[in-house]
């Protein structure tokens, strides 16, 4: 089992930014790939961002040059510093852990966190 605790989030103006933090407990198998995912308003869940141990990381085309995620591996946590947000941006903000970047980006076989709620303001 896997357990993840996210903090952040909020309501923010167009234009602003936030940081996402999000804690994660178990399985050190489960937690070998970590990212976030998201579900905006009336549609379904999709990938915002992924990264490796290593470091590696895969983005949304949507969010890319104005996200950026980062874990640090000694404390199993992963942040998304999020910059420049659209009102487009608005939706549920989930932690996701999984074995492989291969599989949480296409959202297989993953841990949820409770999820965040941001919020941008036009």
């Amino acid at each position: 089992q896997v357990q993840l605790v996210e903090s952040g989030g909020g309501l923010v103006q167009a234009g602003g930014s936030l940081r996402l933090s999000c804690a994660a407990s178990g399985s050190i198998f489960s937690i070998n790939a970590l990212g976030w995912a998201r579900q905006c308003p009336g549609k379904q869940r999709e990938l915002v961002a992924t990264i490796t141990k290593g470091g590696t990381t895969i983005y949304a085309d949507s969010v890319k040059g104005r996200f950026t995620i980062s874990r640090d591996n000694a404390k199993n946590t992963v942040s998304l510093q999020m910059n420049s947000l659209k009102p487009e941006d608005t939706a549920v903000y989930y932690c996701i852990s999984g074995l492989t970047v291969a599989t949480i980006s296409k959202l297989i076989n993953v841990y949820w966190g409770q999820g965040t709620q941001v919020t941008v303001s036009s």
